[in-house]
């Protein structure tokens, strides 16, 4: 890297961070050019199963493609401030997963062999030709090990993992209270009720207040999904194995990106591959990519430089 290259992605990220707020207002009203005057498409696709799924598109269709998968309920529109700072170099693609965003509201398909298929399809639909880098956050983390444990890592150039276990050692420990039951069998919650419970989770994910404006958003999106398939996504049935056997089955590079409370996981993760590599965001939300979004991105833009340095390819 030149002397001042870091220097310059910083100037890059923080400017481009501080307009973030307002591509999502831009976004809201049908605008179709980012803050920063970069075109930002908004596309659908069919997938295999026939589900017209959303997605963002943004950066040279000719460049390394990067695929931001979101975690459960939210739409691909949180990751704006990464948007914002690779679409400059890099082919941006920002999925809705089906019931979630944009996304058609399906009445199927909400089991996680399917939820890895959509990603797939989607890469293929709008991925290019080349491997891809794919970014999963929260149920992402496993949509996006799902679909590398049924089709491998052939389109896989490198793997960027946001905050969720990934099938090491320990496992984590189940929430006091939490249910037992079948998706279909718990009684759903009154929507007031619900609506309440949603802007509380939403407004947890966050250190750091994005504001009133964006929580609202975010929450009116993420009660899209009928309540019995939002459990479902809650309650994958595969083995803890699954996960991890997905990573160490991927050649290319790893980013494990946390907060503390997977620490174990990660170290565990990279005694058993030399090219995992993890970042611990000690006071970040659970959304750390917008909480510290100019360091996130800071990490993300090495990460796919190392990348294109060395040449990888699965």
């Amino acid at each position: 890297m030149e002397l001042n290259g870091t220097q310059r992605r910083k100037v890059f990220t923080r400017a481009l961070g501080a307009a973030w707020l307002a591509v999502g207002v831009m976004m809201a009203s049908g605008g179709v050019a980012m803050a920063s005057g970069i075109p930002l498409s908004s596309r659908t696709f069919i997938t295999s199963d026939g589900a017209r799924l959303h997605y963002l598109e943004a950066g040279p269709s000719l460049a390394r493609t990067v695929v931001f998968v979101p975690g459960w309920t939210m739409p691909g529109w949180i990751f704006e401030p990464q948007i914002a700072a690779l679409s400059d170099r890099f082919h941006v693609l920002a999925l809705d997963p089906r019931g979630q965003g944009d996304s058609e509201v399906t009445r199927f398909g909400y089991a996680w062999e399917r939820r890895g298929a959509d990603i797939g399809d989607l890469i293929a639909a709008a991925g290019g030709s080349e491997p891809v880098v794919l970014v999963g956050w929260s149920l992402g983390v496993l949509d996006a090990l799902s679909w590398v444990h049924q089709a491998g890592d052939a389109r896989i150039a490198g793997l960027v993992l946001i905050d969720n276990s990934i099938g090491e050692p320990p496992a984590p420990v189940a929430r006091e209270g939490a249910s037992t039951a079948s998706p279909a069998d718990v009684a759903p919650i009154p929507e007031a009720e619900r609506r309440r419970r949603r802007a509380v989770f939403v407004a947890s994910m966050f250190s750091r207040d994005p504001g009133a404006a964006y929580r609202a958003r975010l929450t009116d999106q993420a009660l899209r999904m009928d309540q019995a398939d939002e459990r479902r996504l809650l309650a994958y049935d595969a083995p803890r194995e699954t996960w991890r056997d997905a990573v160490h089955s991927l050649r290319g590079p790893v980013l494990y990106v946390i907060r503390p409370r997977w620490r174990e996981q990660a170290a565990n993760l990279v005694a058993a591959r030399s090219n995992a590599s993890v970042a611990v965001f000690e006071t970040a939300g659970h959304a750390l990519f917008v909480d510290e979004a100019e360091r996130f991105n800071t990490l993300l833009i090495d990460f796919l430089d190392r990348l294109d340095t060395s040449g990888a390819t699965p």
